[in-house]
């Protein structure tokens, strides 16, 4: 990296809106934070919008959301290519990442009316009654850099069909990706002010919140910002949605084969270069498969080079999202080897400034160290070894976190057996379920509040009860 370029990074600030590739670490792109003016005209459309959005049949707003979907992957090589230049997904990832986001559109836009739908009940004293679903009116979404489209598809494909409306918030390394999106909102057929994205700083962030045109907010990040967000908006009694961190259990009990099962581990964990909150950071294996899985993590771990993630050649792994975040995924994990952990394999901080760190396999991690109780947010395999079904379930839910968790064996009586007293949002037996009409969310400092499937017209709906008297 250039001295012209590092000094051009280093003034741009932490909240500077630009486009830093992480394969070169070199800052591409600057985009101005909103004016409090933008911030004040941005509220008042999207208020404007609800009113008349709100009236538009529901049927309608699905067609409108149905078609928001397909554009996504009729440009999905314009857009992959975007994410990949910003926060570096291998471009197959980001190619996927889109196309998911069609089927999340495509999924609300069909079933959105029918979970909309009034739900009549019998009332006890006689009359008539329904419980009705409205919209609420404009709300905020907050999203993190990992996902860029896929996190704002969970969030916007619902509440667009409920007839919500939208300011979003978008990671400041993400400008290209959230000004596509809303792109894609305005060429689709949405109202003007429907969907607004913002620049906004901090403290622009706690004035919206804080606005009576804002009925909620939506925050997908980390549990510093969660519990910030969370704050203010219940100071302002507004109702949120909070998708946090995660440190999931993959518990394996039995294998027909070991080397398969810890090389399905493996890809699991290195998926968006380990970047998902959901992701199975801690790896729980049963004694005697113990040394051939470590083996073979280790091996893969190995055999892998930095690679240019825009080509994906064979054998090469793809930068973390910022210089930062490999650092402090570095501290993390010296934190632990300094205090007796092993490394087997990776583990390396590129020296050259970019956001390359080698994925790596750590085992003995005890509870002084930082990552029995933190999340290693990028590709680390830390591996636990454990004698007895009982021993693993303790270790399983012995987090702060509760988002997902998955349990593997032949006998699927004895996984589901664990799966079900896990303490988390999501619990998977021989598999991990993800798909537009699977609910996701968690439990403890993983957040509340649900997002895709059913549950995800829940959320920020006026659950309003219509009574008629006889």
């Amino acid at each position: 990296m250039t001295a012209d370029v590092k000094q051009k990074a280093s003034s741009a600030g932490p909240q500077s809106y630009r486009v830093l590739n992480p394969a070169t670490g070199e800052v591409e792109e600057e985009f101005p934070s909103a004016t409090d003016e933008q911030i004040q005209d941005a509220l008042a459309a999207a208020h404007n919008a609800f009113l008349a959005w709100r009236e538009v049949p529901i049927e309608e707003r699905a067609q409108v959301v149905k078609r928001i979907g397909e554009l996504f992957t009729e440009r999905v090589d314009e857009l992959a290519a975007t994410i990949t230049r910003e926060m570096g997904k291998p471009l197959s990832e980001a190619k996927g990442e889109v196309e998911f986001c069609t089927d999340i559109f495509g999924y609300f836009a069909t079933e959105g009316p029918s979970l909309a739908a009034d739900q009549p009940i019998n009332p006890i004293g006689g009359g008539k009654a329904v419980i009705q679903k409205r919209p609420v009116g404009a709300l905020l979404g907050i999203m993190p850099w990992n996902y860029p489209y896929y996190q704002v598809a969970r969030f916007a494909a619902p509440n667009l069909v409920l007839g919500n409306t939208i300011v979003l918030k978008h990671a400041e390394s993400c400008p290209r990706s959230a000004l596509a999106i809303e792109q894609i909102m305005k060429d689709a057929g949405l109202p003007d002010g429907a969907y607004v994205n913002v620049f906004a700083t901090h403290d622009q962030i706690a004035d919206i919140i804080a606005d009576n045109r804002i009925q909620g907010v939506s925050l997908t990040g980390s549990e510093r910002a969660g519990a910030v967000i969370g704050a203010l908006a219940g100071a302002n009694l507004k109702k949120a949605v909070l998708e946090l961190g995660g440190s999931d259990p993959y518990v394996v009990l039995d294998s027909v084969d070991v080397k398969a099962s810890a090389a399905a581990a493996w890809a699991t964990r290195l998926e968006n270069t380990g970047q998902a909150c959901n992701s199975n950071k801690r790896m729980i294996v049963m004694e005697d498969i113990f040394d051939d899985f470590v083996a073979e993590l280790a091996e893969k771990a190995r055999d892998l080079k930095p690679g240019n993630p825009a080509e994906e050649a064979p054998g090469t792994y793809a930068p973390l999202s910022s210089r930062g975040a490999a650092e402090s995924l570095y501290e993390q994990l010296r934190d632990a080897v300094n205090k007796g952990a092993t490394l087997h394999a990776g583990g390396e901080l590129s020296d050259d400034g970019t956001a390359y760190f080698a994925p790596a396999v750590l085992t003995g991690v005890t509870p002084e160290m930082r990552a029995w109780h933190e999340e290693l947010f990028g590709p680390v395999a830390v591996v636990y070894k454990v004698s007895s079904d009982e021993e693993a379930l303790t270790l399983a839910n012995d987090t702060p976190y509760g988002l997902g968790g998955a349990v593997f064996s032949t006998d699927e009586e004895r996984a589901r057996a664990i799966a079900q007293q896990l303490n988390v949002g999501m619990a998977n037996v021989n598999g991990v379920g993800e798909a537009a009409d699977l609910p996701f969310g968690g439990v403890k400092r993983s957040g509340f509040g649900r997002e895709l499937g059913p549950l995800g017209m829940d959320e920020f709906v006026n659950k309003r009860l219509l009574y008629i008297a006889e």
